[in-house]
């Protein structure tokens, strides 16, 4: 694993061909529901001292994709994202210490703060002559937290879909001339 501290200051940007903004949510309390979000676009400034670093990055809601057309269409409506008034979500970072990243989180216009675990893949060249370079980042919300409330009880106890949500993120990043 590569030091962060490889990571080249300046200005990179998400490349959404080789990223995944994905969740999980537990399902009638007995699976896992995993989905992600096609469309996003950010921006990370690498400072010389990586832990002066800053994230912005914006996900399209309309893009969620669970693998189930009618799913996709309810976390679409105004029962959970309610992608007509509230098109994106949208992360920027607070502060960041080489393994947690920190920031505001925007959902339907409420703003969190969330702590992402991060694991930097290391930095490498593609066959274009292009500096990318990977991350992983996990964290963990409660959608009760921006809004998010609707659920149904189950028959056999609980309920239809968990609060607590996990992100879980695959980031590829293009270093900018």
């Amino acid at each position: 694993m590569s030091s962060i501290k490889n990571l080249p200051a300046g200005t990179w940007s998400v490349d959404p061909s080789h990223t995944e903004v994905g969740f999980v949510a537990r399902h009638l309390m007995v699976s896992k529901v995993r989905g992600n979000f096609a469309d996003v676009a950010g921006t990370v400034v690498v400072a010389d001292d990586v832990t002066a670093s800053t994230v912005d990055v914006t996900v399209q809601m309309a893009s969620v994709d669970t693998r189930s057309a009618d799913r996709d269409t309810h976390l679409k409506s105004a029962d959970f994202f309610d992608v007509e008034n509230y098109p994106t979500m949208r992360f920027v970072s607070t502060s960041f210490d080489g393994e947690e990243l920190s920031g505001d989180l925007t959902i339907k216009d409420v703003t969190k703060p969330v702590t992402f675990e991060v694991e930097f893949n290391g930095v490498q060249a593609d066959p274009w002559g292009n500096t990318k370079a990977g991350f992983e980042a996990e964290a963990e919300i409660k959608r009760a937290d921006w809004g998010l409330t609707w659920n149904a009880a189950i028959e056999g106890g609980g309920v239809l879909v968990s609060d607590k949500i996990k992100i879980v993120l695959d980031v590829q990043l293009l270093k900018q001339a």
